[in-house]
Protein backbone atom coordinates (compact mmCIF):
# COMPACT_ATOMS: atom_id res chain seq x y z
CA UNK A 1 0.00 0.00 0.00
CA UNK A 2 1.24 3.48 -1.13
CA UNK A 3 2.46 5.48 1.95
CA UNK A 4 1.10 9.09 2.17
CA UNK A 5 3.31 11.97 1.60
CA UNK A 6 2.51 13.95 5.17
CA UNK A 7 2.85 12.59 8.47
CA UNK A 8 2.21 13.11 11.97
CA UNK A 9 4.72 15.28 13.75
CA UNK A 10 5.50 16.35 17.56
CA UNK A 11 3.84 19.58 17.97
CA UNK A 12 6.14 22.86 20.02
CA UNK A 13 4.66 24.92 22.62
CA UNK A 14 1.85 24.59 25.02
CA UNK A 15 -0.97 22.06 24.94
CA UNK A 16 -3.99 24.61 24.83
CA UNK A 17 -6.73 22.14 23.89
CA UNK A 18 -7.95 21.36 27.27
CA UNK A 19 -9.50 24.87 26.63
CA UNK A 20 -11.93 23.70 23.72
CA UNK A 21 -13.39 20.80 26.28
CA UNK A 22 -13.60 22.92 28.81
CA UNK A 23 -15.28 25.58 26.47
CA UNK A 24 -17.93 23.00 25.27
CA UNK A 25 -18.56 21.23 28.39
CA UNK A 26 -18.69 24.26 30.87
CA UNK A 27 -20.90 26.24 28.03
CA UNK A 28 -23.34 23.14 27.51
CA UNK A 29 -24.12 24.59 31.82
CA UNK A 30 -23.70 28.13 31.02
CA UNK A 31 -24.89 29.46 28.13
CA UNK A 32 -23.09 32.52 28.41
CA UNK A 33 -19.82 31.05 28.65
CA UNK A 34 -20.45 31.05 24.53
CA UNK A 35 -19.57 34.25 24.46
CA UNK A 36 -15.53 34.09 24.79
CA UNK A 37 -15.63 32.76 21.30
CA UNK A 38 -15.15 36.23 19.78
CA UNK A 39 -11.45 36.17 21.45
CA UNK A 40 -10.81 32.57 18.93
CA UNK A 41 -13.22 34.82 16.38
CA UNK A 42 -11.38 38.59 16.77
CA UNK A 43 -8.16 37.43 18.15
CA UNK A 44 -6.81 35.41 14.37
CA UNK A 45 -8.18 38.54 12.12
CA UNK A 46 -6.49 41.50 13.71
CA UNK A 47 -3.16 39.89 14.79
CA UNK A 48 -2.89 38.59 11.47
CA UNK A 49 -2.89 41.91 10.29
CA UNK A 50 0.85 42.47 11.74
CA UNK A 51 1.73 38.68 12.24
CA UNK A 52 0.05 36.46 10.02
CA UNK A 53 -2.01 33.58 10.76
CA UNK A 54 0.33 33.31 14.15
CA UNK A 55 -2.59 32.55 15.92
CA UNK A 56 -4.10 29.87 14.14
CA UNK A 57 -0.75 28.22 14.71
CA UNK A 58 0.35 29.14 18.14
CA UNK A 59 -3.02 29.84 20.13
CA UNK A 60 -6.00 28.63 19.02
CA UNK A 61 -7.06 25.77 21.27
CA UNK A 62 -8.82 23.65 17.93
CA UNK A 63 -6.12 23.32 16.04
CA UNK A 64 -4.03 22.65 18.85
CA UNK A 65 -6.19 20.05 19.45
CA UNK A 66 -5.87 18.84 16.06
CA UNK A 67 -1.91 18.87 15.41
CA UNK A 68 -1.83 17.20 19.21
CA UNK A 69 -4.31 14.65 19.23
CA UNK A 70 -5.76 14.35 16.45
CA UNK A 71 -2.43 14.25 13.84
CA UNK A 72 -1.43 11.39 15.52
CA UNK A 73 -4.86 8.91 14.64
CA UNK A 74 -5.21 11.21 11.19
CA UNK A 75 -4.79 9.01 7.85
CA UNK A 76 -2.93 12.48 6.67
CA UNK A 77 -4.59 12.41 3.27
CA UNK A 78 -4.12 15.55 0.48
CA UNK A 79 -6.47 18.23 2.01
CA UNK A 80 -8.90 18.52 -1.29
CA UNK A 81 -7.71 21.25 -3.51
CA UNK A 82 -10.97 22.89 -3.89
CA UNK A 83 -11.72 23.56 -0.75
CA UNK A 84 -8.74 26.16 -0.56
CA UNK A 85 -9.91 27.98 -3.65
CA UNK A 86 -11.31 31.66 -3.22
CA UNK A 87 -14.75 30.89 -4.55
CA UNK A 88 -15.23 27.81 -1.73
CA UNK A 89 -14.05 30.03 1.02
CA UNK A 90 -16.18 33.16 0.52
CA UNK A 91 -18.67 30.65 0.37
CA UNK A 92 -17.90 29.84 3.56
CA UNK A 93 -17.00 32.60 5.37
CA UNK A 94 -20.91 34.10 3.71
CA UNK A 95 -22.22 30.75 5.01
CA UNK A 96 -21.05 30.41 8.40
CA UNK A 97 -22.21 34.49 8.87
CA UNK A 98 -25.36 33.87 7.43
CA UNK A 99 -26.07 30.61 9.63
CA UNK A 100 -24.89 32.70 12.49
CA UNK A 101 -27.15 35.85 11.60
CA UNK A 102 -29.96 33.45 11.54
CA UNK A 103 -29.70 31.54 14.78
CA UNK A 104 -29.24 35.46 16.46
CA UNK A 105 -32.56 36.13 15.21
CA UNK A 106 -34.19 32.82 15.76
CA UNK A 107 -32.47 31.77 19.34
CA UNK A 108 -32.40 34.98 21.59
CA UNK A 109 -34.87 36.93 22.91
CA UNK A 110 -33.95 40.38 22.48
CA UNK A 111 -37.21 41.43 23.89
CA UNK A 112 -36.39 40.26 27.55
CA UNK A 113 -32.85 42.01 27.44
CA UNK A 114 -31.07 40.47 31.11
CA UNK A 115 -29.09 37.73 31.36
CA UNK A 116 -32.12 35.60 29.39
CA UNK A 117 -30.50 37.79 26.14
CA UNK A 118 -27.13 36.92 26.77
CA UNK A 119 -27.54 33.20 27.64
CA UNK A 120 -29.38 33.23 23.77
CA UNK A 121 -26.16 35.09 22.33
CA UNK A 122 -23.91 33.05 24.49
CA UNK A 123 -25.84 30.14 23.01
CA UNK A 124 -25.40 30.83 19.40
CA UNK A 125 -21.81 31.39 19.61
CA UNK A 126 -21.33 28.04 21.66
CA UNK A 127 -23.59 26.46 18.65
CA UNK A 128 -20.98 27.54 16.30
CA UNK A 129 -18.11 26.13 17.74
CA UNK A 130 -19.26 22.69 18.63
CA UNK A 131 -20.81 22.42 14.97
CA UNK A 132 -17.39 23.71 13.69
CA UNK A 133 -15.79 22.03 15.79
CA UNK A 134 -17.30 18.63 14.79
CA UNK A 135 -16.61 19.34 11.24
CA UNK A 136 -13.21 19.62 11.72
CA UNK A 137 -13.06 16.28 13.79
CA UNK A 138 -14.74 14.95 11.22
CA UNK A 139 -12.26 15.83 8.25
CA UNK A 140 -9.33 15.32 10.31
CA UNK A 141 -10.20 11.67 10.29
CA UNK A 142 -11.21 11.49 6.29
CA UNK A 143 -8.43 13.69 5.48
CA UNK A 144 -6.05 15.56 7.06
CA UNK A 145 -6.11 17.21 10.88
CA UNK A 146 -5.89 21.01 9.77
CA UNK A 147 -8.73 20.48 7.16
CA UNK A 148 -11.19 22.80 8.63
CA UNK A 149 -8.05 25.72 9.06
CA UNK A 150 -7.77 25.39 5.06
CA UNK A 151 -11.12 26.76 4.67
CA UNK A 152 -12.02 27.90 8.11
CA UNK A 153 -14.12 31.45 7.80
CA UNK A 154 -12.08 33.00 10.60
CA UNK A 155 -8.76 31.75 9.33
CA UNK A 156 -9.46 32.58 5.69
CA UNK A 157 -10.24 36.33 6.75
CA UNK A 158 -6.98 36.53 8.52
CA UNK A 159 -5.18 35.31 5.16
CA UNK A 160 -6.85 38.09 3.81
CA UNK A 161 -5.31 40.72 5.92
CA UNK A 162 -2.21 38.89 6.26
CA UNK A 163 1.00 41.01 4.38
CA UNK A 164 1.70 39.38 1.58
CA UNK A 165 4.98 41.57 -0.04
CA UNK A 166 7.57 43.87 1.24
CA UNK A 167 7.51 46.13 3.40
CA UNK A 168 6.33 44.13 6.08
CA UNK A 169 5.26 45.33 9.82
CA UNK A 170 7.93 44.67 12.21
CA UNK A 171 6.23 42.24 14.20
CA UNK A 172 5.91 40.05 11.41
CA UNK A 173 7.46 36.29 11.49
CA UNK A 174 8.32 34.37 8.33
CA UNK A 175 9.89 31.22 7.97
CA UNK A 176 13.15 31.70 5.46
CA UNK A 177 14.56 28.91 3.83
CA UNK A 178 18.46 29.14 2.86
CA UNK A 179 19.24 29.49 -0.95
CA UNK A 180 21.44 26.05 -0.30
CA UNK A 181 18.28 24.46 -0.24
CA UNK A 182 18.03 21.53 -2.63
CA UNK A 183 14.42 20.88 -2.38
CA UNK A 184 15.02 17.24 -2.70
CA UNK A 185 13.54 15.35 0.99
CA UNK A 186 10.90 17.88 0.77
CA UNK A 187 10.88 17.49 5.09
CA UNK A 188 9.17 20.67 5.44
CA UNK A 189 6.24 19.99 3.55
CA UNK A 190 5.74 16.71 4.76
CA UNK A 191 5.05 17.36 8.55
CA UNK A 192 3.42 21.26 7.34
CA UNK A 193 0.03 20.69 8.96
CA UNK A 194 -1.92 23.00 6.23
CA UNK A 195 0.33 21.28 3.60
CA UNK A 196 2.15 23.87 2.42
CA UNK A 197 5.85 23.94 0.51
CA UNK A 198 8.03 26.13 2.57
CA UNK A 199 11.02 24.90 0.30
CA UNK A 200 9.35 27.22 -2.47
CA UNK A 201 10.57 29.78 -0.98
CA UNK A 202 14.59 29.32 -0.88
CA UNK A 203 16.87 31.84 -1.32
CA UNK A 204 14.07 34.45 -0.85
CA UNK A 205 14.98 37.62 1.36
CA UNK A 206 11.42 38.25 2.56
CA UNK A 207 10.95 34.30 3.15
CA UNK A 208 7.72 32.07 2.93
CA UNK A 209 4.88 34.72 2.56
CA UNK A 210 2.03 32.14 1.75
CA UNK A 211 -0.94 33.66 3.73
CA UNK A 212 -1.91 30.25 4.99
CA UNK A 213 1.02 29.71 6.70
CA UNK A 214 0.56 29.21 10.40
CA UNK A 215 3.89 29.72 11.32
CA UNK A 216 4.19 26.55 13.74
CA UNK A 217 7.65 25.91 13.23
CA UNK A 218 7.62 22.10 12.09
CA UNK A 219 8.91 22.79 8.94
CA UNK A 220 11.92 24.62 10.69
CA UNK A 221 12.46 21.56 13.51
CA UNK A 222 11.71 18.79 11.05
CA UNK A 223 14.81 20.17 8.35
CA UNK A 224 17.23 17.84 8.53
CA UNK A 225 19.97 19.96 7.52
CA UNK A 226 19.03 23.13 9.69
CA UNK A 227 18.52 25.53 6.94
CA UNK A 228 15.51 26.63 7.88
CA UNK A 229 14.84 29.51 10.58
CA UNK A 230 11.81 31.93 11.55
CA UNK A 231 12.95 35.04 11.43
CA UNK A 232 11.13 38.69 11.54
CA UNK A 233 11.05 41.50 9.03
Amino acid sequence: MKKNFHRHFATPGLSLYWIIFAYIIIGWFFPVVGLLALICMVGPVLTSIWRGRYWCGNVCPRGNMYDRLLSKYSPHRPIPAFVRTPGFRLFMVGFIFTMFGVQLSVIVPWSEGGMAMWNGIGQVFWNLIVVTTLAGVVLSFIYAPRTWCSFCPMGTLSAWVAPKKQPLPAPYTSVSVASSCQMKCKSCARVCPMQLTPYDSRGQASGYLNPDCIKCGKCIQACPTKIMTMKRA
